[in-house]
């Protein structure tokens, strides 16, 4: 009588270095992204007359608001791209949301300084499509 062993042996695939490389440019945009906004939240808080306001504008806050939402967006940002970098699945979901949320606050931002806000924006697409595709590739 002949015992069978079964082993569970699943072959593991090397993730490709495109795939490292797009996400390391993940983390990195988003390191670089979270800094630029947080930068711009200080500079508002700072600085309360640098940023001119457009009358009648429906999301029309203080620089001081803008400042603090910025800072807290940045430094989330920047943190989920540290986490990124060091392979955090959590910190890859996170950085997905927070980067749709930046975009979307700098989006409301645009009257406000706009060729900043829409370069932060395009920062913030690459980062979400990056970390989409490529994100599980790198976590496996």
């Amino acid at each position: 009588m002949t015992e069978r062993t079964s082993t569970n042996y699943v072959p593991t695939r090397e993730p490709s270095g495109w795939a490292i490389g797009v996400i390391t440019l993940a983390a990195v945009l988003m390191m670089m992204a979270g800094s630029f906004q947080a930068l711009t939240g200080l500079v508002a808080l700072f600085e309360n007359k640098f940023y001119a306001t457009t009358p009648n504008y429906t999301f029309e806050f203080d620089a001081t608001a803008w400042g603090w939402i910025h800072l807290i967006m940045g430094i989330a940002v920047a943190v989920a791209g540290f986490g990124v970098l060091f392979g955090n699945v959590v910190a890859r979901v996170v950085g997905i949301g927070l980067a749709a949320v930046s975009a979307l606050a700098n989006f409301l931002f645009i009257p406000y300084y706009p060729f900043w806000s829409m370069s932060i924006i395009a920062l913030d697409v690459v980062v979400i499509w990056a970390l989409a595709v490529h994100g599980h590739e790198v976590a496996d």
